[in-house]
């Protein structure tokens, strides 16, 4: 039998000690991200310079605490249409040094700027006339006196009481390098369709490149019936196709009118004979409709704010291509 595992039972007083440990945590990284924002002066931009000028790729290295914010930063920039990538520093002088190219630039991030490690490879980085920027805590250590560019992530304390685990230094480290992916995202003129492109398996791919034709019901599966035929008819229909509706159309096959599972509870309602009345009397004329290229955000967009559960698709010429409802949307994982 496994052992139950006992929660220990703090008394008030190391309850509100712990929590005052950790305002004081997000007091002091706060405090140390806010100081960055007088940093962004024309190192920065000069960075950014470096970076849009490169035809190959940004290379970003880092040991330890900061080889993690590095592999997330490359990650970022990679997403947000600047290509790059990590390299570890220990590996990359045992080989994979030649991962990196001469049309490429690197981003080292090294809070003490003396990492043994980057300090090795670094006379390489140099002997290839690869651009190289700094992320350093230090602009006279040894890393940020022979960087192209220093990016000045210095902080006055680490949020670690013992002043040991990187803490601030790391949470100042990811916001440059997030703000210099931002920056190259916002001068490439990068867009969310261009975001969606590089994330085709996550809900925004899904959201901005899934078009209505992906989704909808066409063919044999789209309910129609003629603006002449009998209601009960048009519900036989709707009973088959399931959607909850059918699309009402001339004889070219044009679109004259919808009737819902709602057209027929208010035809109820007022008394309405649906054994001896035609669709087309108790139809809603037209209805909303979407275009097969359109993307599915928008049809769930315009379900919410008319609040209905289902639309027609039409071609440029108002000729019915196909149908979907809510249903469906939520089965694209679009909702």
């Amino acid at each position: 039998m496994k052992a139950e595992r006992q929660t220990p039972v703090l008394d008030q007083g190391e309850r509100d000690k712990l929590k005052q440990l950790g305002r004081a945590v997000v007091e002091t990284e706060a405090a140390a991200v806010a100081a960055l924002a007088a940093r962004m002066d024309d190192s920065f931009v000069r960075a950014c310079e470096l970076m849009l000028a490169c035809a190959g790729r940004i290379v970003v290295i880092g040991m330890g605490k900061s080889g993690h914010i590095g592999s997330k930063i490359a990650a970022t920039l990679a997403s947000t249409g600047s290509p790059a990538f990590f390299v570890h520093p220990g590996e990359a002088s045992h080989g994979d040094l030649g991962m990196i190219t001469t049309k490429d630039v690197v981003i080292a991030f090294s809070n003490s700027g003396e990492t043994e490690e980057i300090l090795t490879i670094m006379p390489l980085i140099k002997r290839l006339g690869v651009p190289l920027i700094a992320l350093t805590g230090s602009e006279t250590s040894s890393l940020g006196k022979g960087a192209d560019v220093h990016l000045d992530i210095s902080v006055e304390q680490e949020a670690c009481p013992l002043g040991l685990a990187p803490t601030s230094s790391t949470t100042v480290s990811l916001v440059m390098g997030d703000a210099l992916a931002v920056a190259m995202l916002e001068q490439r003129g990068f867009t969310a369709e261009d975001f969606a492109r590089s994330h085709p398996g996550g809900r925004l791919g899904r959201r901005l490149l899934l078009l209505i034709r992906d989704i909808m019901h066409s063919g044999e599966t789209l309910p129609r019936v003629s603006d002449n035929v009998q209601l009960v008819d048009a519900l036989m229909e709707m009973s088959r196709k399931g959607l909850g509706m059918t699309a009402v159309v001339d004889q070219q096959d044009k679109l004259v009118g919808i009737f819902t599972d709602g057209d027929l509870r208010r035809a109820v309602d007022q008394g309405v004979d649906i054994y001896h009345s035609k669709v087309g009397d108790l139809m809603t004329i037209n209805g909303r409709t979407v275009g097969p290229d359109d993307l599915a955000v928008e049809a769930l967009l315009l379900m919410e704010t008319h609040k209905i559960n289902a639309l027609l698709v039409v071609d440029q010429d108002n000729v019915l291509v196909g149908a979907l409802n809510m249903h469906d949307l939520l089965r694209a994982g679009v909702v």
